[in-house]
């Protein structure tokens, strides 16, 4: 009996250890802050940490029919009191031969990393036809006007480069947040990995938004409570491009829908942190 015993007790043990051993491989520990912006000082955003993309694509609107420019103005993107406003106004802007009625600005991190967990915490714009975000893309996405493309980067078209959206908010659909991943098989309006939740008053108070992104799967969440995990049991460049560094983008878009009496809002971000 006493050696019976001994053998449970071994196969129960091996057995534990297994499952540590599958569990820390499968789902990373993110604890190490390697990369981030605390947006302590007042003034123009911090440029050793983020670029302004100002580029309009070929045809002079931005992707989706935005009907916005967006500017490296102070008046767009700004620190004050602790906070980075990304602010969108109504105003007759002209740049690059295109006059439009609305402006704000997209931010493109300087600072790219394969497998990571990133944390904003986050007050949200209001307004019907405001489009914030918080997201991120391969560095090596061909697009004239993007951070990465200047590098010398730009190799790979969207989506098949992939696209990971951390937070995706719509005005007209006040107070129900989303987050998606944009892969060659799955992307733009036919985007099917998609999943959200509704939170309490995502424009007067702040949340806490983030995504743990390991070799197996994206997993998404609002003050840590999980909306959605990307773990396709295929992964293959269709799939999974989601192999080599990506970069962060923040900005607030204008859909052509926008309430006529908006005037300005803006995206107010506390912190924005990523661990490995």
């Amino acid at each position: 009996m006493r050696f019976s015993s001994s053998i449970v007790l071994l196969f129960v043990c091996l057995t534990a250890l297994n499952c540590a051993k599958t569990k820390k491989t499968s789902s990373a520990t993110f604890n190490t802050l390697v990369w981030s912006d605390e947006f302590d000082n007042d003034g123009p955003i911090n440029p050793k940490n983020w670029f302004h993309q100002t580029q309009l694509p070929a045809g002079g609107d931005w992707y989706g029919g935005l009907i916005n420019h967006y500017t490296n103005r102070i008046e767009n993107s700004y620190v004050k009191d602790g906070f980075l406003n990304i602010v969108a106004k109504k105003e007759l802007f002209e740049d690059q031969g295109e006059i439009k009625q609305y402006t704000s600005a997209r931010l493109n991190s300087k600072f790219a990393f394969t497998y990571g967990k990133v944390e904003a915490r986050v007050k949200l714009p209001f307004g019907i036809g405001t489009w914030p975000a918080i997201w991120m893309l391969n560095k090596n996405i061909d697009e004239p006007g993007a951070y990465w493309q200047q590098q010398g980067y730009g190799t790979t078209y969207w989506p098949v480069c992939g696209e990971v959206d951390i937070l995706e908010h719509w005005g007209k659909k006040q107070n129900r947040i989303q987050s998606a991943v944009h892969t060659a098989s799955s992307a733009g309006d036919d985007v099917v990995n998609l999943g959200g939740q509704v939170l309490e008053n995502v424009s007067n108070q702040f949340h806490v938004y983030s995504m743990a992104w390991t070799e197996d799967k994206i997993v998404f969440s609002v003050d840590d409570v999980v909306h959605y995990v990307y773990e396709p049991e295929l992964k293959n460049p269709e799939t999974w491009p989601f192999t080599t560094d990506q970069y962060i983008l923040l900005n607030i878009a204008i859909e052509p829908d926008i309430d006529p009496s908006f005037e300005e809002s803006a995206m107010v971000v506390d912190y924005i942190r990523v661990y490995q």
